[in-house]
């Protein structure tokens, strides 16, 4: 355990020697600094009024907290509150950025952690690239990913008999199939992004691994709607119900799409423009912005395999990753980055 919190220590030390010259109208001492600081300048999540005892820490001061543990990558709660808990010019730093005067108990953590809504932070934060032209607003990307549970696999037979044979499984991921992975134990990472010169994640939502993929869709593009004109995807999402809803909210949805001898003329329309130049040029979009972006992200943060366990810990680990991705791209352009998308320096990876 000691070894473990001197080398979160000795890392902590390294990353806050980074600098960079950056406008004065975002204070910095390093990246990690100056992300939590802009964290504090962006509308993400405004708390409301609700019955019982009211929250003494707010959601967003919870949310750079949660931040700052996967920046530096802390593996638990305990550990988190021990590093914040240390008297140093750094931790006063940071504690004075997030405005943060006495430090939440570790059950606090544990508590708020599960429940901050990231999904909604993720969508907004979203908008943001889109409204401010940041990114191009014609046409963004849905699919999906898998992310192998931590620890062994628990196979279909045993899990029909109740019977866990070996300890260390997750028994809250599911088995789920790609055609370039095959079978896999774990999670399942779905996401938007947008297409063009800037690829950068625009909405996420996460399941188990054996969730179809159609069955997010609405939650993805609800963000969306009104700020893009397309949505481009695979077959998985080729489904009269997802026409008809990306047409209620003024997006079309390109996709792969037959043509068969009982088709209906609305389908034939979807048919004849996915197979136009016009269709394919929009698609063709598809394998040079989600795909490589669901890698990046990966590999950036660590989480082909899960680092945690249970459906609510890894939920909260993975989207976390996603909207930090979308915090360091923002504050790159901001600062006048020529390359957003150089990220893994700020973690000092």
């Amino acid at each position: 355990m000691k070894r473990a919190k001197d080398h979160f220590i000795s890392r902590f030390t390294v990353q806050m020697k980074t600098k960079k010259a950056i406008p004065s109208k975002i204070r910095y001492e390093s990246f990690l600094i100056g992300v939590l600081y802009l964290v504090g300048t962006l509308s993400l999540y405004e708390d409301v009024l609700r019955r019982g005892r009211p929250y003494v820490y707010p959601t967003i001061l919870m949310l750079q907290l949660l931040i700052i543990k996967t920046w530096m990558r802390i593996p638990s709660n305990n550990l988190l509150h021990y590093f914040l808990s240390l008297d140093t010019t750094q931790n006063k730093k940071i504690l004075g950025v997030c405005g943060l005067c006495n430090l939440p108990d570790r059950r606090t953590f544990d508590r708020r952690f599960k429940i901050l809504p990231l999904k909604e932070m993720i969508g907004t934060m979203g908008g943001v690239f889109i409204s401010e032209r940041l990114v191009d607003n014609t046409t963004g990307s849905v699919d999906s990913s898998l992310i192998k549970a931590k620890g062994p696999v628990w196979h279909k037979s045993d899990m029909k008999n109740n019977c866990i044979p070996i300890s260390g499984i997750d028994v809250d991921a599911r088995w789920g199939f790609s055609k370039s992975k095959g079978w896999v134990w774990g999670y399942k990472l779905h996401m938007s992004c947008s297409t063009g010169r800037l690829i950068v994640p625009l909405s996420a939502d996460f399941s188990t691994a054996n969730i179809a993929d159609n069955q997010t869709y609405k939650f993805l593009v609800h963000p969306l709607a009104g700020l893009l004109q397309n949505i481009i995807a695979d077959p998985a999402y080729d489904d009269g119900k997802l026409y008809r809803y990306s047409k209620e909210n003024n997006l079309r949805l390109v996709c792969p799409i037959k043509k068969y001898d009982s088709t209906s003329p609305e389908r034939l329309e979807l048919v004849e423009f996915y197979e136009s130049v016009e269709g394919q040029e929009i698609y063709s979009d598809r394998k040079i912005s989600i795909e490589p972006l669901f890698e990046i992200v990966k590999s950036t943060f660590g989480i082909r395999v899960s680092p945690v366990r249970r459906f609510g810990n890894v939920k909260s680990f993975v989207l976390v990753c996603v909207l930090v991705y979308q915090l360091m791209m923002y504050y790159n352009c901001v600062t006048g980055m020529e390359n957003p998308r150089t990220v893994k320096r700020m973690l000092c990876n």
